[in-house]
């Protein structure tokens, strides 16, 4: 009789093998955090995908609104 696959196992086997070119010196950062790789750059691309992560280019950005001071600290 078979075991049931335990949820660990089941993503395992649901997931796509794939190659990608990155840079050596980003993924020597990563293996400084952790011995999988993988896990950290799937994380990332969850993330990017729900739109988590701030923009490179909305913090660059000038802000267009001046902000207004407290009232009673001038044209009141």
């Amino acid at each position: 009789m078979k075991d049931k696959a335990t949820d660990a196992e089941q993503r395992e086997l649901d997931k796509e093998e794939i190659a990608i070119r990155i840079d050596s010196e980003l993924i020597e950062q990563i293996k400084h955090l952790t011995n999988d790789p993988s896990k950290v750059i799937e994380v990332a691309i969850r993330q990017w995908l729900r739109g988590e992560i701030p923009r490179d280019d909305e913090l660059t950005r000038n802000r267009h609104l001046t902000p207004v001071p407290p009232r009673g600290e001038w044209n009141d």
